[in-house]
């Protein structure tokens, strides 16, 4: 928690609102739905929204604060009147649910995407883009330990993208042959 001092620096997938934190954009995100093969092999795959009353939804609590990334997703899929949903309190924890078989989570796309046991459902369903922010206290501006923090994120995200496009332009010019 910044505001108690609990941490120096938060990555968040909202705006912070706090007038004492800087904050700096790293990247948007999109929600999307996703399943073990396992999973999918043993229950079918939903081809619709309606589809997903068969299934167990797994996401972060939606009155968790920590939610708005993928809030707005989550209200709409409850609509449907799911009978089985499983909350939990961070998304490692619904990488790991989803692929432990446990039903059909609502994860960042980012976080899917160095895990080859877990495929997309319902590929049309997805958030609008989340930002996702690096936030630290105001008078750790100058701190060494910040910036070389935040150098390394930042850093990350570019190689990360840099990767994402080329296995894009692989995939594109495999299906041109």
């Amino acid at each position: 928690d910044l505001p108690m001092r609990e941490a120096d620096v938060a990555i968040r997938m909202k705006e912070p609102s706090q007038a004492d934190l800087i904050r700096k954009r790293l990247m948007t995100v999109k929600m999307r739905l996703y399943a073990s093969p396992h999973y999918l092999a043993q229950n079918g795959e939903p081809k619709t929204l309606e589809d997903l009353k068969m299934h167990r939804l797994i996401c972060q609590n939606p009155k968790s604060a920590q939610v708005g990334a993928g809030l707005e997703l989550v209200q709409k899929l409850i609509k449907y009147d799911l009978p089985s949903m499983l909350t939990v309190n961070n998304y490692f924890g619904v990488l790991q649910a989803v692929i432990h078989d446990l039903g059909i989570g609502v994860l960042p796309d980012y976080v899917t995407q160095d895990f080859d046991g877990v495929q997309r459902v319902l590929v049309d369903i997805e958030s609008v883009e989340v930002p996702v922010y690096l936030a630290y206290p105001e008078e750790l501006r100058h701190s060494k330990r910040i910036e070389t923090f935040r150098d390394f994120v930042q850093n990350e995200i570019i190689e990360h993208r840099k990767k994402i496009k080329l296995d894009h332009d692989r995939n594109l010019l495999s299906g041109l042959r």
